[in-house]
């Protein structure tokens, strides 16, 4: 079970495969496991895969002090270059694409190839300051409320009657959300990587879920229009999590992405 030491933190990353490195980062209240734990092997027949989890998530452990987008890009990179020579395919998800997007930025060197998911550039419009503080007064107040509103945010209308009454119901019962996701929902609070990504230089595609209620759709948007030469690709009919139960679209994205120079 591999770790690396990160600036007092001791960072706990998952590795799997062989080849060239194709990184994933997780979002708030994931981890390695339960974000990409079900894609892992559409890669490791080509590539050494890389999972992180970054402070709050994981078996990675820190001080536990307020939690910064230079310390998740500190531990990303560190993981990333312990575990696999660079330059790397990096993939974010939600939170973690916008970490992925400040990695590209500040280390052109280590990313081959960019991919953001469900990613935005910034909380500073008044939906989304007051979706974060939403989020965090829930978890404050009452975590079976917390569960309800993340579920009905994070999933569309159709994955939710996919999951049926008594799926609905089980999700209540399961441990998540983990101590540090309120680290990470007061980090999504104070997202702006604007002024970083007009300086990303890596080819990078855009995917962005075009019923997400979590993360809306325009957040997408705005990375790809900031982002010079990137491609975005706006998935119809589907929420911020929906892949978690089908991934087999993203993978596809993905794979064609990283393994043809041409698309």
């Amino acid at each position: 079970m591999p770790f690396t030491p990160v600036n007092g933190a001791r960072v706990h990353y998952e590795t799997d495969g062989h080849g060239p490195g194709l990184v994933l980062v997780h979002g708030t209240g994931g981890d390695a496991d339960k974000v990409f734990g079900n894609v892992v092997h559409e890669f490791t027949d080509t590539r050494t895969v890389v999972r992180p989890n970054f402070s709050g998530s994981g078996l990675t452990t820190d001080d536990g002090a307020e939690l910064t987008l230079d310390l998740i890009i500190d531990q990303i990179t560190a993981a990333t270059r312990a575990a696999v020579d660079s330059p790397v395919d990096l993939l974010g998800f939600s939170l973690g694409a916008v970490a992925a997007a400040a990695v590209a930025a500040t280390h052109p060197d280590l990313v081959r190839r960019l991919i953001l998911v469900a990613g935005w550039t910034d909380s500073t419009s008044p939906r989304d300051r007051f979706y974060f503080e939403t989020w965090r007064k829930l978890l404050d107040t009452d975590r079976e409320l917390f569960k309800r509103f993340s579920t009905l945010t994070g999933f569309g209308a159709a994955a939710l009657d996919r999951f049926g009454h008594d799926g609905l119901a089980h999700s209540l019962a399961d441990a998540w959300p983990p101590p540090g996701i309120c680290r990470q929902i007061d980090l999504g609070r104070r997202v702006d990587i604007r002024p970083l990504l007009p300086t990303i230089t890596a080819p990078t595609l855009v995917i962005g879920f075009a019923d997400d209620n979590m993360i809306p759709i325009k957040g997408s948007r705005q990375l790809h229009a900031a982002i010079t030469g990137s491609r975005l690709v706006e998935v119809v009919g589907e929420g911020h999590m929906d892949w978690f139960a089908d991934p087999s679209g993203l993978v596809k994205l993905v794979r064609e992405f990283i393994d043809n120079p041409a698309v």
